[in-house]
């Protein structure tokens, strides 16, 4: 038998091939491999960087689906069944909305795979597959399972080792897919497994895919205890309570950290609270002044994420917040549109409000693209929301910004690898940017093409 993995891309750029420079290795397909049977096949194809050869023979298709990539997915799932090849679908958007995932697939799997895969693959065999598992959360995810690493290698992914601790996050702020997909729980995998899994693989520099690695700061402490001895560098994603534990920072610090994705959300304190982001309710009263010193102390490069459109936020709000990102001279900040992915509390309450635009399906619309305001936001249009948040990064990435920012002797130039780590992404990320902007999402050109005026319309 032979499995054949699929990591879909999110559109394209006009009419041609979006190439993402900045892929990581898809993780959870590596798992998937890990998973399967010894005597299956197995091979992965990346449409981001590489065509998929839909006439070479396989048995069974598996593919992963985001909300960003659900209508690339849903195309690529087609020109597999046309051909008579059976496709098994999963993931986050499989959880949130799986009925429409359904339609697109022959079997569905919903959940986290590691208690049902290896019975899907044996039914899969013997003729008699259900059209659906539903997967329980395993109260710790990966046990005894080592991802596969095998088949991403030739495939161009950026020269850094991506794995888990943990998996979810006890908070439930209002917008968050995770928090409805582990229905606000968080998983940690035995400390003991994640260093076989380090030890299993050459590279040093890791990154930790976890929501919030520090979500459970006693788990979290036996695991960076752990990483001390192993000399590695390493980053992940964390929240801003974390600082409120000297413990944890001192222990995290000498595991290796260089830096954290964290979620500032907005500079504020009225559109945390709307959002219950209660991480960050105290801090963002003071704008953050203390946390900020305290990274800084530490060491550590902070990737801020703030997300843009809340019912508080006004143009000159969002600008004010890429002038805080500038000025505090984070190594990365990313601006992200306010997206209400399905079944989220966010989502019902636009929806109430019918303040939904694309039909309510963003993630399907043709006239949708990459980064464009998919909601009616309160204080301005949707198109100057997505206008607003586009300035921000093109600012924040500007030449004169990442110079800037360059010289924090804190973080940025704390030790020459965190100086060159600075100088290697900052320019890969702003390239990215305005990759990235307006895409369509898919790929097939069945669809009309819109003009541009018809493509820069946000309001439908």
């Amino acid at each position: 038998m032979k499995l054949t993995l699929i990591k879909p891309n999110i559109g394209r750029r006009e009419h041609s091939l979006y190439v993402d420079e900045g892929r990581m290795e898809p993780l959870p397909l590596g798992i998937l491999a890990a998973l399967t049977p010894n005597d299956v096949e197995v091979v992965l194809y990346d449409d981001r960087m590489e065509s998929i050869p839909y006439d070479e023979p396989t048995d069974l298709v598996a593919i992963t689906v985001e909300t960003f990539t659900a209508r690339r997915a849903y195309e690529i799932s087609s020109e597999y069944r046309s051909r008579g090849v059976k496709v098994v679908m999963g993931g986050m958007h499989a959880m949130l909305i799986p009925q429409e995932v359904a339609e697109h697939c022959d079997i569905l799997i919903v959940g986290d795979a590691e208690n049902v895969w290896e019975t899907m693959i044996n039914d899969f065999r013997s003729g008699c597959h259900k059209k659906r598992y539903d997967a329980e959360q395993p109260p710790y995810p990966q046990k005894n399972i080592i991802a596969r690493r095998d088949i991403f290698e030739g495939k161009g992914y950026l020269p850094i080792t991506l794995l888990q601790f943990t998996r979810g996050c006890s908070h439930k702020c209002s917008f968050c897919a995770s928090s409805v997909y582990f229905k606000a729980h968080h998983y940690c995998r035995p400390v003991e497994d994640v260093i076989r899994e380090i030890k299993s693989q050459k590279r040093k520099l890791l990154f930790f895919v976890d929501d919030n690695i520090v979500c459970n700061r006693k788990k979290a402490k036996e695991l960076f205890r752990a990483l001390i001895p192993l000399k590695i560098r390493w980053v992940s994603q964390g929240s801003m309570d974390m600082l409120q534990d000297k413990e944890l920072m001192e222990l995290m610090v000498k595991s290796g950290c260089l830096g954290l994705v964290i979620g500032f959300e907005s500079i504020s304190p009225d559109c945390i609270s709307a959002m219950n982001k209660l991480t960050n309710t105290r801090a963002s009263a003071d704008m953050y002044r203390s946390e900020i010193k305290q990274l800084r102390k530490w060491g550590l490069q902070t990737w801020a994420a703030f997300t843009v459109g809340h019912d508080g936020d006004t143009v000159e709000s969002i600008r004010a917040t890429c002038d805080f990102a500038i000025r505090n001279k984070f190594t990365f900040a990313a601006f992200n549109i306010l997206m209400p992915y399905p079944n989220t509390p966010l989502y019902e309450k636009l929806k109430s409000e019918n303040r939904l635009l694309y039909d309510g399906k963003w993630w399907l619309h043709e006239d949708y693209r990459f980064n464009y305001a998919s909601i009616v936001p309160k204080n301005m249009t949707p198109d100057e929301l997505t206008e607003t948040a586009f300035e921000c990064r093109r600012r924040f990435n500007s030449i004169g910004s990442i110079i800037k920012r360059a010289i924090e002797p804190h973080t940025n130039m704390r030790t020459p690898y965190r100086f060159i780590t600075y100088l290697l992404y900052n320019p890969l990320f702003r390239k990215e940017v305005f990759k990235k902007q307006g895409l369509h999402f898919g790929l097939s050109d069945n669809n009309k093409e819109k003009n541009d005026e018809g493509n820069n319309k946000t309001d439908t």
